[in-house]
């Protein structure tokens, strides 16, 4: 039986968590009395299913199932956990955590507040120790952050439970020790905020060039390395005592406002506003978050191939679904082992996927067989692995840019030696390509074919024998990993 999570409020905020758990298989009830949020949760959760499988690549789980509740009651019955995702309104939060209590007293409740301490959410509740924040970053199905701010009634074990939560779902809870306002991270977008208003009120800067000063320059080094690392390279070999020995004096200097607010008033609006609209206005909103999931896909796998940053958190988020999904795996076939979507840098000049990404595929797809079977790093590293010795490739389908993909494998034949699989790589149900692998399993060390390890061999076996069962491709080969008479 599926977890359930329950969100309450269901803006562009509470869509992304909607998203995030529905993805991971989890069923989620919505409660948002706004008539339009069916809709608005529909077209966030149009663009996460577009994206968030891109950065996977373990099958993601079956989708859980999305229902919209008439009332809060409704919503939280038998939750596992709650997201409070409401406006900004200390008030209004207050009302929501007494009704949500009032059913779910014992329930985690997370709040996605920007700004509000765990100890101001907690006034007058109910059971004040089951609320804390999980404050998300926007799109919440693709950025893993979720900063977690417990107060002092908050018991261990309950954020440790909340945290796990959240990484089971692929986000990187980020436990903050201490309250605060605005928490860590929109302390830091309150200060360039700040000083941005001011470039564009004294007629230094516009909103785009601001924007290209951040995505040129400085935006691209914290998203992969932050900022203290960032500043501890460009110390050089001294590292950061030198860094803070060159710069420190700078912050004695009348650099910045950030102290100051520049009023805030309607020349001030219709200032940034029109030059926003200058800026992007020729996008909607929609064109936009496509635009920015599509970059944003391309920077989070460039991090997880170097398995860095927030790549690192994807890597883990497989490896955690990828031992229940090789537990649950099933004999029969053919096998699915691989989903991807086809991305800006696999796609040619005629804007089709190119034949080395066909591989790619299909490799991805055989790397996740072999794991399957006890034959991954930990295997490889102790000195063994498959080789690939022959591929056959035969090209059925043209795949464009954004199409999704999904890599099935079945076992031709085996033995203690070699492996003979022939992999699919379709479109929904339509094979656009298949490929034929011999592989051969080596000695490293002795550089010559062996026996693979009987635990390889034990969990093998019984595919082979259910993959005998199964029809033979018109698309195999006859001669395959044999040599000339």
């Amino acid at each position: 039986m599926a977890r359930k999570a329950a969100i309450i409020g269901g803006g562009v905020i509470g869509g992304g968590w909607a998203a995030r758990f529905l993805l991971n298989g989890w069923d989620v009830a919505v409660f948002d009395p706004d008539p339009q949020a069916e809709r608005k949760i529909g077209e966030v959760l149009a663009n996460a299913r577009a994206a968030l499988p891109a950065l996977s690549d373990v099958p993601m789980p079956a989708e859980g199932k999305l229902s919209f509740a008439g009332t809060i009651t409704e919503a939280v019955e038998g939750a596992e956990y709650i997201q409070e995702s409401v406006s900004e309104r200390l008030e209004l939060k207050h009302r929501v955590f007494a009704q949500i209590q009032q059913s779910a007293p014992e329930t985690l409740i997370g709040s996605s507040t920007s700004g509000f301490k765990p100890s101001e959410l907690q006034e007058h509740a109910a059971n004040p120790g089951t609320i804390f924040v999980a404050h998300p970053f926007n799109p919440v199905y693709l950025l893993p952050l979720a900063e977690v701010v417990p107060s002092p009634k908050n018991a261990a074990r309950d954020i440790e439970r909340a945290k796990e939560i959240l990484r089971e779902i692929g986000m990187f809870p980020l436990h903050v020790r201490k309250e605060i306002d605005a928490h860590i991270a929109d302390r830091f977008l309150e200060a360039v905020w700040r000083e941005a208003l001011w470039l564009v009120k004294d007629g230094v800067a516009t909103t785009e060039e601001i924007d290209e000063a951040i995505r040129m320059g400085f935006g691209l080094r914290w998203g992969q390395m932050g900022l203290f690392e960032t500043y501890r390279v460009a110390g050089g070999e001294a590292g950061m005592k030198h860094f803070m020995a060159q710069f420190g004096p700078c912050l004695q200097w009348p650099w910045t406002k950030l102290t100051d607010v520049p009023e805030f008033n309607d020349e001030l609006v219709d200032l940034i506003a029109g030059q926003s609209d200058a800026q992007s206005g020729h996008h909607s909103i929609r064109e936009l978050e496509r635009i920015r999931d599509s970059n944003l896909i391309g920077f989070l796998r460039a991090l997880k191939d170097r398995n860095w940053g927030a790549g690192k958190v994807l890597r883990d988020h497989d490896a955690r679904r990828a031992v229940a999904f090789h537990d649950a795996a099933p004999t029969g076939a053919p096998l699915v082992m691989a989903q991807m979507q086809v991305l800006p840098g696999w796609i040619d000049y005629n804007g089709h996927m190119t034949e080395s990404r066909y591989l790619f595929a299909a490799s991805e797809t055989s790397d996740a067989f072999l794991r399957l079977i006890g034959a991954g790093m930990d295997y490889v590293a102790a000195g063994h692995s498959y080789y690939t010795a022959e591929t056959h490739i035969m090209h059925l389908g043209e795949c464009k840019l954004g199409d999704r993909l999904t890599g099935t494998l079945q076992v031709l034949g085996a033995d203690e030696k070699r492996l003979h699989v022939f992999i699919r790589i379709q479109r929904g149900d339509e094979v656009v390509a298949s490929l034929e692998q011999m592989l051969l399993h080596v000695d490293m060390k002795a550089n010559k074919t062996c026996a693979a390890a009987p635990g390889v061999l034990a969990k093998l076996e019984p595919i082979t024998q259910a993959h005998k069962t199964l029809p033979r491709p018109e698309a195999a080969g006859r001669f395959v990993g044999q040599r000339r008479a």
